[in-house]
């Protein structure tokens, strides 16, 4: 006994067998993942501490951790294996997580942490296991904060919904973008009215049902389909029940009803209306094995040693950060001061606007705002925004970046015209001001675009290439006026310019 014990002490790390040992490869290659990536573990969690929208993720750990707990009967009969493949899975992750930094995605950053943690498991625990823990494994992606880009189009279907109830109930009614205008009063579907964080607590939620109360792929997915279409169903009516409590009585009733059905209460209900529906056809007993052990066991063959999987590991997860540092370019200069153009035809005025307007571009190294006015009596604001380079914080595009700055009373609308390279959006200050913005961006010298994802695939590229990293974003804007087109000033207004790209060259110093 003695000498066995003497035999384990001196095993070297490569030599790791068993549930104990295969874990603790597991525990240290996870370690390693969350310390070298704990800005954005840190990053993620307090995405899901500071917005409602994703406190339903802090339950998505301890779900995947009951998930195993159920699953641990059988686990205990398999036999875990390094596996030389599932470093695919981890690499793919590592590489996932260069371009979401290079890109300055946070999504997508956060999506490659848990394919990592993913792949780690897989390589360390072997395909037996990794199979027995598909469910859990694949749940993780709920911990991503994820969704943000569907609460436009989801208050545009809400402010629909609720003018079709309208229409029926002989409300008169009249919307503009997520404005709904009312005899009683003017009602706006906000962010957070959306249903978008019902809709995606939902979409985690009934993911967890079909695994634990359905086996039939078919039962699975009329049921989440089912869920999902309830959900936008139920928070249209809730807008329209709003606005008509407001109609028949005061705003200040409607605004306390709206209170009383808003929040997890009215998402209680809803998921008790799903699960009642669902109870009848659920074909999952309790005690049904999650898995045959003795089905994925066949698959286990001689593996490597685990050590050396777990080495590979830690190699991959460090080339990622190591191949970024090293390609960062020195950031090229910009011009030592930043004017705005001459545009003939038009001179710069200082006319109040109707609504205070400043868009909103965080560590912008050169900002630039003015207003121009023409001879036909045509009023436009013209904004410019510099950057040397983007990095955390100082982006381009991103949450809060742009024409409407979440933190004034600015707010977006609905999408607008603008040219091919443009990006068009109507965004409403109080009284209501209504404002027409087109927005131009720039990424080292290259075409402009009007595209996000075209402009975050532009700065992945200059960055993982060490390339030009110089950003500029021209927006060109004016208000709604009654007799006056906002759609008609701006494009005057772009044709007296002449070519955007060479002021926005111009303005970032590329000749």
């Amino acid at each position: 006994m003695n000498e066995r014990a003497i035999s384990m002490d001196r095993m070297p790390l490569t030599d790791l067998t068993g549930w104990r040992g295969h874990l603790i490869a597991l525990g240290v290659v996870a370690f390693a993942i969350i310390a070298l990536f704990f800005a954005d573990v840190r990053g993620m969690v307090s995405i899901w501490w500071n917005a409602s929208t994703f406190g339903h993720c802090l339950f998505i750990p301890f779900l995947i951790a009951w998930l195993v707990q159920q699953r641990l009967p059988g686990l205990r009969q398999l036999e875990p294996v390094a596996w030389t493949p599932g470093l695919v899975w981890l690499g793919a992750g590592a590489l996932a997580w260069l371009l979401g930094a290079a890109a300055g995605v946070a999504m997508v950053r956060h999506g490659a942490l848990i394919m990592m943690l993913q792949g780690a498991t897989i390589a360390l625990l072997g395909p037996a296991v990794a199979r027995a823990l598909l469910f859990p494994l694949f749940y993780a992606f709920f911990m991503v904060p994820f969704g943000e880009e569907i609460v436009p189009p989801l208050q545009l279907v809400t402010a629909r919904l609720a003018m079709l109830l309208l229409d029926l109930s002989g409300v008169p009614a009249h919307m503009e973008g997520i404005f709904i205008t009312t005899p009683t009063g003017y009602f706006e579907v906000a962010e957070a009215c959306s249903g978008a964080k019902f809709l995606i607590a939902m979409t985690a939620y009934g993911a967890l049902v079909c695994n634990v109360c359905f086996k039939s792929w078919s039962r699975r997915a009329v049921f989440l389909a089912g869920a999902l279409s309830l959900s936008v169903l139920a928070n249209g009516v809730r807008a329209f029940a709003t606005i008509l409590v407001a109609h028949l009585t005061t705003v200040d009733a409607a605004v306390g009803f709206d209170h009383v059905v808003y929040g997890w209460v009215f998402f209680a209900i809803v998921m008790a209306i799903v699960m009642a529906t669902a109870w009848p056809f659920f074909d999952r007993k309790p005690g049904d094995p999650w898995f045959d052990p003795r089905a994925l066991q066949g698959a286990v063959r001689a593996s490597p040693r685990t050590g050396t999987i777990a080495g590979g590991a830690l190699a991959m997860i460090v080339a990622a950060p190591l191949w970024l540092a090293t390609t960062a370019a020195t950031a090229d200069p910009l011009p030592l001061a930043l004017t705005l153009p001459m545009v003939e035809g038009w001179t710069r005025t200082d006319a109040r606007q109707a609504y205070p307007w400043t868009p909103r571009f965080d560590g912008a190294d050169h900002f630039v705002i003015g207003r121009y006015r023409n001879g036909r009596g045509q009023v436009v604001d013209l904004a410019i925004a510099a950057y040397a380079r983007q990095e955390e914080g100082r982006e381009l595009v991103g949450f809060g970046q742009g024409a409407a700055d979440p933190d004034s009373e600015w707010v977006w609308s609905s999408p607008a015209r603008a040219p091919a390279y443009g990006r068009g959006e109507q965004i409403t200050a109080p009284g209501p001001v209504v404002r027409h913005v087109v927005s131009f961006y720039g990424i080292g010298g290259g075409a402009l675009s009007g595209s996000k994802p075209a402009v975050k695939l532009a700065t992945m590229k200059a960055r993982l290439l060490g390339q030009d990293q110089r950003a500029v974003a021209l927006l060109v804007s004016a208000e709604d006026a009654e007799g006056r087109s906002s759609d008609a000033a701006i494009a005057a207004f772009l044709t007296d310019l002449g070519d955007v790209r060479v002021l926005a060259d111009r303005s970032v110093g590329i000749r």
